[in-house]
C-alpha cells in the first residue's frame, strides 16, 4: 500500500497548487489587460494622427482642386511620411465620396475607401477589414474654408500589428507571473518546513490522532486531579475528626463520598458497551464540577450501544465538551452541567452536553467549530482546539455536531458500530 503523505508535503502541495492557480489568473488579467491596452493605445493614435491630418493647410487647400492626379501626387509624400512618423500602417486621404487620393498601396489610388463613411461630417472609430487586413481606424472629416466637409482622413492599424505590439508586452507578462510562482514556491516550502518541525512526517490522520492523545491526556488528567484533591481533602477531614473523637461525622464524610460515586459508578458500569475511560473521565469531571460548586447531573442509558470512536477518542470529545460546559456554567449565575448519553434513533449514540450558561451568538455557532477561534481569552496553552477536534473526530466516524440553544447544547450522534470495535 502506498504510504499516506506527511501533512507538511500536503501543506506545500496545497499552497503550491494556490500559487499556481494564482500565478496563472494574474497571467491571463495581465494579458487581457495588455490586449485591451493595446488597443485603445491603437484607437487614441488613429484618431489623433487622423484629425491631425485633416486639419492640416495642405490637406485643406489641396482637397478643395479638382484635379484627382495632382492632389495625390501632392498628397501621397505628406501621407507617406506621417504613416512613419506615427508608426501606423495607413493614412487615407480621400474626396467626399470616398474616392483614395492616398494610400500606402499606389494600386488602390483612385478606388474606393473599404470602410464606414459617417452620413454626417463627424469621426468614427471602427475594426473593419481593408485591404490590408483587419484593423482599427478611424476617419475624420477634412472641413474646407467655407465650413462645409470637402473630404476624409482614415488612419489605422491593423490587428496584426496590434497583436505584435502585444507580443512585445508578453515577456513582462510572464516575467511577473513567474516570480509570483516563485514567491509562492518559496513559502510553500518555508510552510512545509515549518509543518515538519511541529508535526514532523506524519500523515493527517496521525496529527490528529496525536492531538486527540493530548487533549484526551489533558482532560482525564484535569479530572483525576480535581478527583484527588476533593478525596484528599474529604480523607484529611475525616482523619481530624477521628482524632477529636467525632467518629460518627467521620463515618458520614466518608460515607457521602462513597455514597455519591457509587451513584456514577453505578449508572457507567449498567452500561453493557461501556469503556472504562470514559467512567474514569465522567467521575474526575464531578469531582471538578463539585471544586468548582456545579451542579453535575449525568444521565446514561444502559441501551447504549458501543461507540465507533477509539478510547483516546472519546475522551478527548467527552472531555472537551464537558470542559466547555462547566467554563460557561462557571460564568453563570445558576450552575449546572448535564451529560446525557443514549441511544440514537438509526441505533447509534446520541451525545447531549448541556449547561446553564450564557449562550451561544447565533452568528458564532459554526466559527466555534474553527480551528484557533475561541470566544474565551488565549491562556498559555491555547484556545480554539478542543471544538475543532471534537467536530474533526466526530464528522471522521461520520457522525455529526451540532449545538442549539435554551439551555446551550452540544449534540453529537454517532453511526452505530460496524464490525469489531476499537474501544
Amino acid at each position: 500500500m502506498r504510504p499516506a503523505r506527511s501533512i507538511a508535503s500536503r501543506v506545500f502541495l496545497v499552497l503550491l497548487v494556490a500559487a499556481i492557480v494564482l500565478g496563472a489568473l494574474v497571467a491571463v488579467f495581465l494579458v487581457v489587460d495588455a490586449q485591451r491596452a493595446t488597443h485603445a493605445e491603437a484607437e487614441r493614435v488613429t484618431a489623433a494622427t487622423a484629425a491631425t491630418v485633416a486639419s492640416s493647410p495642405l490637406v485643406v487647400d489641396t482637397l478643395g482642386g479638382d484635379d484627382l492626379t495632382a492632389t495625390s501626387v501632392a498628397l501621397e509624400p505628406y501621407a507617406l511620411d506621417v504613416i512613419a512618423d506615427a508608426g501606423l500602417d495607413f493614412v487615407t486621404i480621400m474626396t467626399l465620396d470616398g474616392t483614395r487620393v492616398t494610400h500606402p498601396d499606389l494600386d488602390q489610388i483612385g478606388a474606393r475607401y473599404l470602410g464606414t463613411i459617417p452620413d454626417a461630417p463627424r469621426p468614427l472609430t471602427e475594426v473593419f477589414t481593408g485591404t490590408l487586413g483587419p484593423s482599427v481606424r478611424t476617419i475624420v472629416p477634412v472641413i474646407g474654408p467655407g465650413g462645409a466637409a470637402v473630404g476624409w482622413v482614415s488612419s489605422g492599424v491593423t490587428i496584426e500589428s496590434i497583436s505584435e505590439t502585444l507580443v512585445r508586452r508578453l515577456p513582462l507578462s510572464l516575467g511577473i507571473t513567474a516570480g509570483l510562482v516563485a514567491f509562492g514556491a518559496l513559502g510553500a516550502l518555508a510552510a512545509r518546513r515549518f509543518t515538519r518541525r511541529i508535526a514532523g512526517d506524519l500523515p493527517p490522520g496521525q496529527v490528529r490522532d496525536a492531538v486527540s492523545s493530548y487533549e484526551s491526556l489533558r482532560t482525564l488528567g484535569d479530572a483525576i486531579r480535581a478527583q484527588t484533591h476533593e478525596h484528599g481533602n474529604r480523607m484529611h477531614t475525616a482523619v481530624a475528626l477521628l482524632e477529636l473523637g467525632r467518629t460518627d461525622e467521620a463515618i458520614e464524610i466518608l460515607t457521602e463520598t462513597s455514597r455519591q460515586s457509587q451513584s456514577l459508578v453505578d449508572q457507567v458500569t449498567a452500561r453493557r458497551a461501556g469503556d472504562p475511560a470514559v467512567g474514569a473521565l465522567l467521575l474526575g469531571k464531578a469531582s471538578q464540577a463539585k471544586e468548582r460548586g456545579i451542579d453535575w447531573r449525568v444521565r446514561i442509558d444502559p441501551d447504549t450501544p458501543r461507540s465507533p470512536l477509539s478510547a483516546v477518542e472519546s475522551v478527548a470529545v467527552l472531555g472537551n465538551l464537558i470542559d466547555n460546559a462547566m467554563d460557561a456554567a462557571g460564568e453563570a449565575e445558576e450552575r449546572w452541567v448535564e451529560v446525557a448519553l443514549q441511544t440514537s434513533a438509526d441505533g447509534g449514540i446520541l451525545l447531549e452536553v448541556s449547561d446553564s450558561g450564557h449562550g451561544i451568538p447565533a452568528p458564532l455557532r459554526e466559527q466555534i467549530f474553527v480551528q484557533g477561534f475561541s470566544t474565551k481569552q488565549a491562556d498559555t496553552q491555547g484556545r480554539g482546539v478542543g471544538l475543532a477536534l471534537v467536530r474533526s473526530v466526530v464528522l471522521g466516524a461520520g457522525g455529526t455536531v451540532a449545538v442549539s440553544e435554551n439551555p446551550t447544547t452540544f449534540r453529537v450522534v454517532l453511526p452505530p458500530t460496524r464490525g469489531k470495535a476499537s474501544t
